[in-house]
């Protein structure tokens, strides 16, 4: 490999590292928010995300997109579908992790690949080799067992499973780069978030260019607003590192943001993990090492029939010895 193409692979290892860790280290910056209500801050990373996007776009001049995607209703439209589920998503995150269920937003994570995986069976049609059943029944048992552990159907585990694949899925079928589409996305949302941050003004429920004494003061409203970079940044990492690794080391790097939210919900908040829950996430763990290895497998796989398929230079005819 020329070193320059190994050079641009390992600064895209570091991008995709970066991405992956940002999102693994919310669980650590929502709490800051506090005493804002998860609504409220929902409401203001929408808004401030399309602040954060546009300055980024104007940066790049990066606007000849959207002048096509606007003639095109039909992925208008799934944009609007995407932008709807991942402010679920992100509603349902920001409230569990301010609510001390950190735990379990990283298994909502954990099992995305595997809810990813039977969106495909169900809504694409896709066929699915026996490592993967295998791996999706696995996940099912280790819902089962955390079903039982939790003394409930572990809800908010499985609406960011759906909400994120869901979003995955709709993303897939528009065709826009990252930043693109959460410029598309938070424009969809701004006027719902900008209008009810207004109506939680009027209410007295909202705490942007607020200040209350041995409460919180002007630190709380610059910490609204960063929320917009913070959601964009890893964004644009993520879109540097998938044009410079192959789409395997993305799946692995996938695994890093869970990793650390079950790390920080264990060690830094102290969430409780009795025996039984451990067995649930040991299933969901063997579950992703069985795609894992049956991803890696099926790279290999296809390599050497690419290889086998190339068409090899003719053997060298020898030279004829003139006497």
């Amino acid at each position: 490999m020329p070193q320059t193409t190994q050079q641009d692979s390992g600064r895209g290892l570091w991008y995709g590292m970066a991405a992956y860790g940002i999102w693994g280290l919310f669980p650590l910056f929502w709490p800051l928010l506090e005493p804002g209500a998860a609504d409220d801050i929902l409401a203001n990373r929408m808004v401030w995300s399309l602040v954060a996007v546009i300055l980024m776009l104007v940066a790049q001049r990066h606007w000849s997109w959207i002048r096509p995607l606007l003639r095109q209703p039909r992925r208008v439209a799934m944009l609007a579908g995407a932008a709807t589920v991942i402010s679920v998503n992100w509603g349902v995150y920001i409230w569990a992790v301010n609510n001390g269920h950190v735990v379990e937003t990283s298994l909502g994570y954990f099992i995305n690949p595997l809810v990813t995986i039977a969106f495909g069976v169900l809504v694409l049609k896709e066929r699915l080799r026996g490592a993967q059943w295998t791996a999706v029944g696995i996940g099912a048992a280790a819902v089962a067992v955390l079903t039982v552990a939790y003394g409930r159907l572990p809800w908010i585990a499985l609406v960011l499973a759906l909400s994120f694949a869901t979003y995955g899925l709709l993303k897939k079928q528009v065709g826009l780069s990252g930043l693109e589409s959460l410029a598309a996305e938070s424009a969809f949302m701004f006027p719902f978030a900008l209008g009810y941050l207004v109506y939680l003004e009027f209410s007295g429920r909202g705490t942007f260019g607020h200040t209350v004494p041995g409460s919180y003061g002007w630190g709380h409203s610059a910490l609204l607003m960063l929320s917009g970079v913070i959601t964009a940044i890893p964004l644009l990492f993520f879109g540097a590192a998938a044009v410079r690794v192959p789409l395997t080391v993305l799946g692995l790097l996938q695994y890093l943001a869970p990793v650390f939210q079950f790390l920080i919900g264990v060690a830094v908040f102290h969430e409780s993990m009795p025996p039984a829950r451990w067995a649930g996430f040991a299933l969901v763990w063997a579950a992703l090492a069985l795609l894992t290895w049956d991803a890696l497998r099926q790279v290999r796989a296809d390599r050497a029939g690419r290889a086998a398929l190339r068409p090899q230079p003719a053997p060298a005819q020898p030279e004829t010895v003139r006497r």
